[in-house]
């Protein structure tokens, strides 16, 4: 799970957004249009985003509809303190 956090966060693409969607769901559940809200992103951004984080196994949904709501998968909550520990080596660059 280390190394898809590191790769996911800070190897490809999109790292901040990820990190920041992250760190907005481990607040609560959120679906894509509160989150692009919240975050003030584009909804296809987050909806992009949510699905790459789901295809790696860190994000989980409620379902497949409208209103679809999205969290922390449990090994990513296990894992938590691996991702502050990214979020702090990504600030000091």
């Amino acid at each position: 799970m280390e190394s898809v956090l590191w790769y996911m966060l800070t190897g490809a693409r999109g790292g901040p957004n990820r990190i920041r969607i992250l760190q907005a769901l481990q607040t609560r559940p959120w679906n894509a249009h509160q989150l692009a809200e919240e975050l003030e992103l584009d909804y296809t951004t987050v909806r992009y985003h949510l699905d790459v984080l789901m295809d790696h196994a860190l994000v989980t949904n409620s379902g497949g509809s409208y209103g679809t709501v999205y969290e922390l998968t449990d090994a990513v909550e296990e894992h938590w303190a691996v991702v502050e520990r990214i979020v702090e080596a990504v600030d000091e660059t």
